[in-house]
């Protein structure tokens, strides 16, 4: 999105306090804004805010808030019936029922209600935003945001702006959903966006099955969760969010797109009974392949569609499956997953059976023989500055080889465009970059394959070379979490400017591993030997805050003035050589452990904390992690600081072998997220 420099949110707002609106309310709290809440009558707020607590309640519940931490984000929330309220919210979303007139009504209301440069959204899922604007005095600040439910938990949020919302709206509105913890995707303004599109016809074809005779209803489900891969099947799902809406998305998409989209006779049935699908009776597998050809056909078709009428991209289309719907794979990974031949044959059966075309999308692919493969890195050229986003926010821009590759290409073609003056690198979503993607070390240690390891990390270092030594001014835009190969592409770069939001590590010696990407080299330019051991054998987590006291990084802004704060960076131009500033007093003793006691006295916790017993913590961290992985980080940090860069950074490639074939890497990658590691030392 534009990097339009960003005047900031304090306050926000949802109208609606229903399970939708509540919802939206609560994660905007919990990111620590001031929201209001807005209903017909104090009833109605009283239930929202009700369910508010009580959804806060199950998390504190379950250990993912602490109590004070679930009562400041209820403080946080003021609810009311009095829309007064609103005369100086910066952007508020409607969330009522789905109701063409209702919103128009709303929209108006909210015209009269709020200041004239206030961003007004709609999570409508189904109608038209350039619609829902119509008769707007500023249709140029409304703009869809399509949330999924259940927003305070679900990531998922589709940007979709009318026809005459303005650019400026859009990059502020997407600026925010990534401060709220969301993964945007951007749609086109038709019906249905990006991820209903293809799911409602999913339901719906699960009905037609039933009802053409192909499969029984327990058939169907187990058959869906197999060959989707997913807990819950359709008729499950339909009855957890109700059957009603099912019918309603149906019955929308049906008028827009045809008899294709439109529901089933036997879900307007159901919903007649006004019972839900009764899901008892036990599968038949010998029925699964017919009831996954339909499903699947049916997903390939229009999702092929979306492609054709530039709703979304292939990109876009997956990761709303990922993220909104917990598909492992969206529409387009299946496809490849199940052979390209065979997807679009399935696709082809579907559009037949509704007399329609085989989409471009799909009849091009099928004619390279090729499968379909994912633009992961996106390029913006404004004013003479060039953008590269790495875009895999579902897996927190992890680097793997098509990314390095992709970014590195990228990378290349804005350093050789004479119109082009600066380069900023730039993560999507919630994360700048969470590191390399742990599960290509464990499947290619598992495969006894460490060369593909080296190969891979030997290209991470071209590509961060090639920024290192670029004459042109590289800023790394750092909005969230950096972590291991995040932080080091980042330190590749001239300067990084971070939001106070952002936070960063290098966990790697916690996971048996040392920084492979010029993490302990580049390092200690910035911030000297010292902290850089405590650092890299800690794995301490940096607020950006404190990352711009020791020098890691250039500026901690908040997170409304980061992009004015990476175009005056930019300004400044390239950066010759990194050198560390004088370390602050307050880490000086932190400084002097870390560079006078050696690893193996670190890691048995044989250093005299005497005169400093605060000390004991970063040494308490060393003792957790894996000692190969310590001993050769603090070599490297030691030895490589007196080296020539390009020597140095030589001297990680060096003991790449040696560190991944060791016991306590493997262990340490494969247990990540799932429990403590057992490091042997060996």
């Amino acid at each position: 999105m534009s990097a339009t420099p960003d005047p900031g949110f304090r306050k926000l707002a949802v109208i609606g306090a229903g399970n939708m609106g509540s919802g939206i309310a609560q994660k905007m709290a919990t990111e620590g804004f001031t929201v209001v809440l807005v209903d017909l009558d104090d009833d109605k707020v009283a239930r929202g805010v009700g369910g508010i607590r009580k959804t806060l309640e199950q998390g504190v519940e379950r250990k993912i808030f602490k109590p004070e931490q679930a009562e400041a984000i209820l403080e946080r929330i003021r609810g009311t019936s009095d829309w007064g309220e609103l005369r100086d919210v910066d952007l508020v979303v409607e969330a009522v029922f789905e109701d063409r007139d209702v919103k128009r009504e709303v929209f108006a209301r909210l015209e009269g209600a709020c200041r004239d440069d206030a961003i007004l959204g709609t999570n409508t899922s189904s109608f038209s935003v350039t619609d829902l604007a119509e008769g707007a005095r500023h249709p140029e600040r409304i703009v869809g945001l399509h949330y999924f439910y259940h927003p305070a938990k679900n990531r998922l949020v589709e940007v979709v702006p009318g026809e005459r919302t303005s650019p400026e709206t859009v990059a502020r509105a997407w600026s925010l959903q990534e401060r709220i913890g969301k993964t945007p995707i951007a749609s086109a303004d038709a019906s249905g966006f990006v991820v209903n599109r293809y799911f409602v016809p999913w339901l719906n074809e699960a009905v037609r099955l039933l009802e053409d005779g192909v499969a029984d209803l327990p058939t169907i489900e187990a058959a869906c969760k197999k060959t989707f891969e997913v807990g819950m099947g359709p008729f499950e799902l339909m009855n957890v969010t109700g059957v009603p809406i099912a019918l309603h998305a149906a019955t929308t998409l049906g008028e827009a797109f045809g008899p294709l989209y439109a529901p089933a006779e036997s879900l307007r049935r159901q919903v007649d009974s006004g019972k839900p699908w009764d899901l008892e009776g036990e599968p038949d597998e010998a029925g699964f392949g017919a009831v996954a050809d339909r499903m699947l056909g049916v997903v390939f078709l229009v999702a092929g569609q979306l492609v054709d009428e530039g709703v979304s991209t292939l990109e876009d289309t997956d990761i709303g499956a990922r993220v909104g719907l917990r598909w492992p794979r969206g529409p387009f990974e299946l496809a490849n997953a199940v052979g390209l031949e065979r997807a679009v044959g399935l696709a082809r059966a579907a559009a037949e059976r509704w007399e329609l075309g085989l989409p471009a999308a799909l009849a091009r692919q099928a004619e390279s023989r090729r499968p379909f493969a994912f633009r992961v890195v996106r390029t913006d050229v404004r004013d003479g500055v060039a953008t590269l986003t790495i875009n895999r926010p579902d897996a927190m821009n992890a680097l793997n080889e098509t990314v390095v590759a992709q970014l590195h290409d990228a990378f290349r073609d804005a350093a050789a465009d004479p119109a082009v003056r600066g380069i900023v690198i730039a993560g999507s979503g919630k994360a700048f970059v969470a590191g390399a993607d742990i599960r290509f070390f464990v499947k290619n240690i598992e495969n006894d394959d460490i060369e593909r390891i080296v190969r891979f990390t030997e290209a991470g270092h071209a590509l961060l070379d090639d920024i290192d030594r670029c004459p042109k001014a590289v800023v790394a835009r750092m909005h969230g979490l950096a972590l291991g190969g995040g932080l080091e592409l980042a330190l590749a770069c001239d300067r990084i400017v971070a939001s106070t939001k952002a936070a960063m590590a290098f966990p790697e010696t916690g996971i048996g591993i040392y920084p492979g990407l010029g993490g302990t080299q580049r390092t200690t330019r910035r911030v000297g030997p010292g902290l850089a051991c405590w650092l890299v054998l800690t794995g301490q987590m940096l607020p950006a805050a404190e990352a711009e006291a020791i020098g890691l990084v250039d500026r901690a802004v908040p997170p409304e003035e980061l992009d004015a704060a990476v175009a005056e960076a930019l300004a400044l131009g390239a950066v010759a050589e990194h050198r560390a500033a004088p370390t602050p007093e307050r880490y000086g003793a932190l400084e002097s452990l870390f560079l006078q006691a050696n690893a193996d006295d670190l890691l048995l916790g044989k250093v005299d904390l005497t005169s400093r017993p605060e000390l004991a913590k970063p040494v308490g961290k060393v003792m957790k992690k894996a000692p190969i992985a310590v001993r050769l980080a603090a070599t490297l940090i030691r030895v490589g600081v007196d080296q020539p860069l390009d020597r140095a950074l030589g001297m990680e490639l060096e003991h790449l072998r040696e560190i991944f074939r060791t016991k306590d890497a493997y262990e340490g990658l494969s247990s990540l997220g799932r429990r403590a590691p057992k490091f042997e030392g060996t």
